[in-house]
């Protein structure tokens, strides 16, 4: 017997961002229960089409679309239907358009649309569908079945007095079929077959031999470096191999300086002891923000948090950032944060920068700028989250519609250690 599931803790945080309603579809509520499904940024809402769909004569209102989000790092769209099988026809008739007009016309919204283009669009059929229907779908458009496991029962949430998500009963989803239409294979220009060509500028595997240099950068840091993926052949042998693969994490400057920083390096005691008004001197405005860090670092070692994230990737950066960040540490590091930045930029795969057609649309605002668009772009061109404390960027991204693959972490300072 299927046990009854706990009220819908992910459920209740979309809402609170304004992502969902308490009619939502019960097929879309099981969807966004699923594990693999991230960063969701838009619900049941229609994807607005460019000039050039409006002069294809489709609707201007625009394409409904019932989830916006990531899957395996990379933007898709899932469209839903509950209908009976029976009723699902392939040409349609005067009355109904028929399956392959409306995949035309998602598909066609889904190349024009820049800023929200998707990497595949899921089509979710709760009922099954007909072999003859099957069929079509996977010959004319090249449809393969969805690599996701998705769980046969479901419960479906409503919402109770206290406005939580609570089960309401239990559904089967057992005859759902579930396709995957790649939105590349109908674009006259890939930007995945165009990130196999891109140039790598180097990766070297640094020398731990030196003892000394252990020593000086510490044990945390060094132990932590050694997690990352490092390729020991050619790059041109092993970029092919290792640069598509799913194990990439692009980071920006504030990830860099986090790894590096004093603070996150065993500095906080020699911080601590240092007298309140040589402190503020130092630091300046920044000594609130400074002092938050190492209470937060006493509580919380950051390189413990960040080692079960960095663990068994190969780390990445846009030439933006290798740039920001040798200019940073040059300006406001101490000679033991040199040292590690100069060890870390040894074990990272530096890439052009490369931003992604559809984050570069995006408007370039205040707090949109065009510096944070390229890097993050840059990660979301080669399918890579971004690891950054940059929260209030991704806040605004979010504020887009735009599903982009980042990792937060806690922000750290350089301090001249």
């Amino acid at each position: 017997m299927h046990s009854c599931c706990k009220p819908g803790s992910k459920l209740t945080s979309l809402e609170g961002h304004g992502f969902m309603q308490a009619n939502t579809s019960p097929i879309v509520v099981h969807i966004l229960q699923q594990t693999f499904v991230t960063g969701v940024s838009r619900v049941c809402k229609p994807i607005p089409l460019s000039s050039e769909n409006e002069e294809r004569k489709c609707s201007s209102k625009g394409i409904h679309v019932d989830i916006v989000c990531t899957v395996d790092r990379r933007p898709v769209w899932f469209i839903v239907s509950d209908r009976n099988p029976k009723y699902i026809s392939w040409l349609g008739s005067h009355k109904n358009k028929g399956l392959r007009a409306r995949v035309e016309k998602v598909l066609s919204a889904a190349q024009s649309c820049l800023m929200l283009k998707p990497f595949s669009v899921i089509l979710f059929f709760s009922n099954g569908l007909d072999d003859v229907v099957t069929q079509k779908l996977l010959n004319e458009f090249g449809a393969s079945q969805f690599g996701k496991e998705f769980s046969e029962f479901d419960c479906d949430f409503s919402k109770d007095l206290e406005y939580e998500w609570v089960n309401d009963f239990s559904r089967s989803y057992r005859r759902a079929i579930i396709f995957q239409l790649k939105v590349e294979h109908y674009s006259t220009s890939s930007e995945s077959s165009q990130g196999c060509t891109c140039p790598l500028l180097g990766a070297v595997t640094p020398d731990w031999a030196d003892k000394q240099s252990q020593l000086t950068l510490g044990d945390a840091f060094c132990s932590l470096i050694l997690t990352l993926k490092l390729d020991n052949q050619d790059m041109e042998s092993s970029k092919q191999r290792a640069i598509l693969g799913d194990d990439l994490l692009n980071f920006d400057t504030t990830a860099l300086i986090a790894l590096v920083s004093g603070i996150s390096n065993g500095g906080t005691g020699k911080l601590l002891a240092t007298p309140v008004c040589e402190m503020m001197k130092r630091f300046k405005s920044n000594y609130e923000f400074v002092m938050a860090q190492v209470m937060s670092e006493l509580q919380n070692p950051i390189l413990v948090e960040l080692g079960g994230l960095i663990s068994g990737k190969r780390g990445m950066i846009c030439e933006s950032v290798h740039s920001e960040f040798k200019e940073l540490v040059s300006m406001c590091g101490g000679h033991n944060e040199k040292l590690r930045a100069e060890y870390l930029l040894k074990c990272l795969l530096i890439v052009p920068d490369s931003p992604s057609e559809r984050v570069m649309s995006l408007p370039t605002t205040r707090k949109i700028a065009l510096k944070n668009k390229v890097i993050f772009g840059t990660g979301d061109y080669w399918h890579a989250p971004t690891l950054t404390a940059n929260m209030g960027f991704v806040r605004a991204i979010s504020q887009t519609g735009m599903s982009l693959s980042t990792i937060e972490h806690r922000p750290r300072a350089l301090t001249g250690d």
